[in-house]
């Protein structure tokens, strides 16, 4: 994996902060490698700009914050149009399709997911988060699911987790079908 710097961002309310949690203790707790986690949000909190800083690593980590963005995962537009020129190129861009349309930037490959759509399909649309989890964990291969799933399980409230966990393997599966068609035209091509 080398370092891989991530910005997870979009609104207060949509779990940004917990899907990156997630996705950080999958890969520091669960599979002993190295991680960091920064946050930012507005002071309204719900509704207001949303982000997170994940730094993932098999080497320590010298500096915590995001320099240059290997992988955004944008789940509103505002989020997409603040973060999407920071991220490096040859860089991906995950968004929630069900509210982001993307500029056309052809410095970046941006992959897309109904997460919204599916979470309200689940009977619950705070479980987007979840699915985008799932479609980052496809998409960057960075961990693996088993790690992603119990982390999943020892974070989300007491409750919520077969909800959280049938939302990511939810996104799992589609961002897995993306990946698979995206490598079959490039062998086409």
């Amino acid at each position: 994996m080398a370092t891989t710097e991530i910005r997870i961002s979009g609104f207060g309310g949509q779990g940004v902060i917990l899907g990156a949690y997630v996705i950080g203790k999958a890969v520091a707790v669960i599979e002993g490698r190295n991680a960091t986690l920064n946050q930012s949000f507005g002071p309204e909190a719900r509704g207001s700009a949303c982000s997170a800083q994940l730094i993932l690593s098999d080497e320590p980590i010298a500096y915590p914050y995001v320099r240059r963005t290997d992988v955004l995962v944008a789940m509103s537009q505002d989020a997409f149009r603040r973060f999407a020129g920071e991220v490096r190129d040859g860089g991906l861009a995950l968004i929630d399709d069900s509210l982001v349309t993307p500029a056309p930037d052809p410095r970046i490959r941006v992959l897309g997911g109904p997460a919204t759509r599916t979470a309200e399909e689940l009977g619950k649309r705070i479980a987007a988060n979840m699915v985008m989890v799932g479609l980052f964990t496809a998409a960057t291969g960075i961990v693996a699911p088993d790690a992603v799933r119990e982390a999943i399980r020892t974070s989300v409230p007491s409750g919520t987790g077969p909800l959280n966990l049938s939302a990511f393997d939810r996104g799992l599966a589609f961002g897995s079908s993306l990946v698979a068609h995206r490598r079959s035209q490039e062998v086409t091509a």
